[in-house]
C-alpha cells in the first residue's frame, strides 16, 4: 500500500492570502500546504480521503490516473469543495467514482452539490455510487478494508480512518479511549496538529503529541497545520522521535 499525502494545510492552505508571517513568505516547498486529503492506492484500489478546494491541482500534480472512491471524513467545505472534479475520471473510466460518507455528510454534499442529485440528470456533471458508512462498521473498496474511527470536531462528529497499517484522522479535538483502541498498532498514524495556542475544534500541537503518545503507533506524522505552527525545519527540529510534520507530497509505503 503506497499512502500520498496531497495537502496538509488548514482550511485556507499555507500560504494564508496577504500574510507577510516568515512561514506564508518561506521559500522551503515544506511550508506550501494545500488542504488536506491523502491518495492510497493498493494494486487493486485507488482512493483519495477526502476531495477539498485544492483538488483538482492535488490530482494533476500526484498524477492520479485512476479514482475508485472518495471517503469522506466530514462535510466541511474544505473537505468537499472539489467534488465537480471528477469529472475527468468519469470520463476516461466510464463509470461512477464511489463515494462513502456517513448520512450527516451525504446531506451536506446534497447542499453543496445538489445538481450531482437531481433526476432526471443533466448531462456532464459528476457521476457517483453513493454509499453509506455506518457507525462502527468497517466497509471493504476494492479490498480495501477500511475501518471508521469516531472523533468529535468541537460538537460534530467526523470520522477518522484505519486502513491496514496506516490511520487517518484529521478535524479532531477529541478522541475517546476505545476509538484510541483502533489506531493501536498502526505503524504509522496521521493526525491533525494545527498550531501551538489552544483552538475550539483542533489539537494543539503538545494536544497531538500526548494523543499520538498515548495512540503508540511507530511512526506519526501530524497534518491539517496552519502557517501559525512555525516554519516546517524549525518545528519538526523540536518533535520527539518517531513524530514528523507532514508535508505535500510525503509518501509513506507498506
Amino acid at each position: 500500500m503506497k499512502v500520498t499525502f496531497l495537502g496538509t494545510g488548514t482550511s485556507q492552505g499555507v500560504p494564508f492570502i496577504g500574510c507577510p508571517c516568515a512561514v506564508c513568505n518561506s521559500a522551503n516547498p515544506k511550508d506550501k500546504r494545500l488542504r488536506c486529503s491523502v491518495w492510497i492506492e493498493t494494486p487493486e484500489a485507488s482512493i483519495v480521503i477526502d476531495s477539498g478546494p485544492d483538488f483538482r491541482y492535488q490530482m494533476l500534480r500526484a498524477g492520479v490516473r485512476r479514482l475508485d472512491a472518495i471517503v469522506f471524513t466530514h462535510g466541511h467545505k474544505d473537505h468537499v469543495a472539489g467534488l465537480d472534479d471528477i469529472r475527468p475520471y468519469n470520463y476516461f473510466d466510464k463509470k461512477p467514482v464511489g463515494v462513502y460518507a456517513t448520512e450527516e455528510t451525504q446531506q451536506a454534499l446534497r447542499r453543496e452539490f445538489s445538481y450531482i442529485f437531481t433526476n432526471p440528470t443533466y448531462p456532464g456533471i459528476p457521476q457517483i455510487t453513493m454509499n453509506t458508512i455506518a457507525a462502527g462498521q468497517s466497509f471493504s473498496i476494492n479490498g480495501l478494508e477500511i475501518t471508521p474511527i469516531k472523533l468529535l470536531h468541537y460538537e460534530l462528529e467526523v470520522l477518522g480512518f484505519r486502513i491496514g497499517d496506516f490511520t487517518y484522522i484529521t478535524d479532531a479535538n477529541y478522541i475517546a479511549p476505545e476509538e484510541l483502541l483502533k489506531v493501536k498498532g498502526s505503524k504509522a498514524m496521521t493526525l491533525n496538529a494545527l498550531r501551538h495556542e489552544a483552538h475550539v475544534s483542533h489539537f494543539t500541537l503538545a494536544e497531538a503529541i500526548e494523543v499520538a503518545k498515548d495512540a503508540r503507533a511507530q511512526d506519526v506524522y501530524f497534518t491539517h497545520i496552519s502557517h501559525q505552527l512555525g516554519l516546517h525545519k524549525e518545528v519538526e527540529a523540536t518533535l520527539p522521535q518517531g513524530m514528523h510534520l507532514a508535508y505535500d507530497g510525503l509518501v509513506l509505503e507498506f
